[in-house]
């Protein structure tokens, strides 16, 4: 039986508390609302474990201070990626013009060390998790632990996601064969696949509807309104 959310949770945070001491660990044993709604409604229904994620990671900034990111995932293949969970509140309303500045240097920061910054809108994860999950399976899709191969079959269904968003999320079995330097069978496969998979639907045409003349993405919304 797969472990529960809740005891998975716990043996991982506390796994994380035992190696820290003094204000890391007390940062730690103040974990917010908002990270913990993350972590339940996007994180583990998309890995189903927290193996190679970081909660409130150290690290220096520009200026030499100690910056605390909500997680950084460092899943083993030299990548370094940010997660933070981002209130309207406390990171717009509440946020005077040199606490902006501030946050948006940190950012670039950040990426100069090699960080990848993702930001997390916490009402999405709270109102639209499916939203988040959704990206998010995007942008890990390009990362992989270590040892464990990019097959060409994820790699075309990255390409293909793609490219269907780039034309309004529609796209034909042409269009993967040109972007792709596939043939019309390969390319046929590939979609049907992702419609098994709940990325495309079919868009049918003729008297009988039988006919597939192209598919779209199968939550458009998330394009449209995300």
């Amino acid at each position: 039986m797969a472990e529960k959310f809740e005891s998975a949770h716990e043996r991982w945070l506390q796994s994380h508390l035992d190696r820290r001491t003094g204000e890391r660990r007390g940062r730690l044993a103040r974990k917010r609302y908002a990270e913990t709604l993350f972590l339940r409604q996007v994180w583990w229904p998309l890995f189903g474990s927290f193996d190679a994620l970081h909660p409130e990671y150290e690290v220096a900034d520009w200026r030499g201070r100690s910056y605390f990111a909500d997680f950084v995932w460092l899943p083993g293949s030299g990548e370094k990626l940010v997660f933070e969970v981002k209130g309207f509140g406390p990171h717009v309303t509440e946020m005077d013009r040199r606490g902006y500045c501030e946050e948006l240097n940190r950012e670039t920061f950040l990426q100069g060390l090699g960080y990848r910054v993702v930001s997390i809108p916490h009402d999405d994860v709270a109102s639209r998790p499916d939203v988040v999950q959704s990206l998010l399976r995007m942008v890990l899709s390009r990362f992989r632990a270590a040892g464990e191969p990019v097959t060409r079959s994820r790699w075309m269904e990255k390409e293909i996601l793609l490219l269907a968003r780039s034309q309004l999320g529609t796209i034909r079995p042409l269009d993967v064969e040109r972007h792709l330097k596939v043939n019309h069978r390969t390319a046929v496969r590939q979609l049907k696949d992702m419609c098994e998979s709940g990325w495309l639907r079919p868009v049918r045409n003729g008297s009988n509807g039988e006919r597939i003349v192209r598919y779209e993405l199968a939550k458009l919304e998330i394009w449209e309104h995300g």
